[in-house]
């Protein structure tokens, strides 16, 4: 692809409509990395796995933006992101490390944005998959580091976990603006 990300003689395009992208791909494989980061007690594995899923929520965007987005993938990728992430918290929730606040801080974003999408959609005004925002990504870098102090027994994972939740809380506020804006934007 050129820089002005026109196709180059020979190089193909994915289709929005395709189901089994590269990237989709990419973004299922964190489902059966959810399985063994809870399945496979070895921290060792653990590390492994949670940069595994790390790598892949980077090359799954790359691959995306790249070789062009589905509509699928566009569900697809934060879906597989909250099956991994609640999976990996209940697996930390249950060690005991962080109590049940504290996790539910993390994984605020991850449970409010979807019942919030839901309630759109039960009031027959759904909302559109925002794209990835500043605040969200910050959410989604502060559970990754979470985890990895975990797994490392770091004096950090307090305030790690609650420097995530700070982050989730504003994530919140950043797409609730945005859904207000499309809302009062949109014809009723």
């Amino acid at each position: 692809m050129t820089a002005e990300g026109i196709p180059r003689a020979g190089e193909r395009q994915v289709g929005p409509g395709r189901v089994l992208t590269p990237a989709n791909v990419v973004s299922l494989s964190r489902v059966p990395l959810a399985a063994a980061f809870a399945w496979y007690p070895g921290v060792g594995v653990r590390l492994s796995v949670l940069a595994a899923a790390a790598a892949t929520d980077l090359l799954d965007g790359w691959l995306a933006r790249r070789l062009g987005p589905s509509r699928l993938g566009a569900w697809m990728d934060p879906v597989a992101d909250k099956v991994f992430m609640l999976t990996a918290f209940a697996t930390l929730a249950l060690s005991g490390a962080l109590g049940p606040f504290e996790v539910g801080g993390v994984l605020l974003r991850d449970i409010v944005a979807p019942v919030g999408y839901l309630a759109s959609v039960v009031v027959r005004r759904p909302l559109r998959v925002p794209p990835a925002r500043v605040g969200g990504k910050a959410v989604t870098v502060g559970q990754t580091l979470t985890l990895f102090s975990w797994l490392l027994e770091s004096s950090l994972l307090r305030p790690l976990a609650w420097a995530t939740a700070a982050m989730a809380l504003y994530a919140l506020a950043d797409y609730g603006r945005l859904a207000v804006r499309r809302g009062e934007q949109s014809p009723s």
